[in-house]
């Protein structure tokens, strides 16, 4: 019965009505217009978001393999020092007479007056 009923049941075509059914087209256009500015809106937002991330990652990796390459640096100038302070005193070393004459005796077999050098086998 409810079916008979609703086909009787016809609309009022006044300006009133129409001008409500253009309304209502006029908010569907709205509200679908604003669904999509958001939908790309979202978008841009998204790919920003990406490209800040990505660029993130990629700095975190290069700051802490510039942290490595500075630490090995760190290390290699503290060596380098040390070298660097031996060989002052070397420089030291040779400056004076004594040890010259020494190194001489050393590696060089020299002797001084009424010395004698005796060799010894190395014990390889």
């Amino acid at each position: 019965m409810s079916a008979e009923r609703s086909h009787k049941v016809t609309q009022l075509q006044s300006q009133y009505m129409q001008q409500q059914e253009r309304n209502d087209q006029i908010l569907k256009r709205r509200k679908r217009g604003l669904f999509r500015r958001l939908t790309v809106f979202g978008a841009i937002v998204a790919l920003f978001a990406i490209f800040i991330i990505t660029g993130m990652i990629n700095q975190s990796a290069a700051l802490s393999e510039q942290a490595e390459q500075k630490d090995k640096l760190t290390s290699e100038l503290k060596d380098l020092k040390k070298e660097q302070s031996m060989l002052q005193e070397e420089i030291g070393k040779l400056n004076d007479d004594d040890y010259i004459a020494e190194l001489a005796r050393r590696d060089y077999f020299l002797s001084g007056e009424n010395e004698i050098i005796f060799s010894s086998p190395d014990k390889k």
